[in-house]
């Protein structure tokens, strides 16, 4: 992601699943003195950002992060000793959190 995707990316990120305007977007995340020398410089960086899947829109032109899926791919254990005694402790390990750090990864790897 380039600058200003980031800076698009960590302003929705404080607003998980509501949907924003462009122009709200335009106006709070880029900060006053880019507002004021270009009102619409979010609009093909939003779009960019909904093509590669990073966001997603609703039909009035609202954005929001698209939110992760279930199931981000294929899980790695750190070794096999460790897969084993995880495997033979008999817990179940199903409901285990992501955390912001985790998304940030997935998000940046699109």
């Amino acid at each position: 992601m380039d600058a200003d995707e980031r800076e698009i990316f960590y302003y929705l990120k404080s607003y998980r699943n509501e949907f924003i305007s462009a122009r709200e977007i335009s106006r709070r995340a880029g900060g006053k003195k880019k507002f004021r020398s270009e009102p619409e410089w979010a609009k093909p960086v939003l779009t960019r950002m909904v093509e590669r899947g990073i966001l997603e829109a609703d039909t009035s032109g609202h954005y929001r992060i698209k939110p992760m899926s279930k199931k981000t791919g294929k899980r790695k254990w750190v070794s096999p000793q460790i897969q084993r005694i995880l495997r033979e402790s008999g817990k179940e390990f199903a409901d285990i959190q992501t955390t912001d750090d985790e998304m940030d990864a997935y998000y940046d790897n699109l």
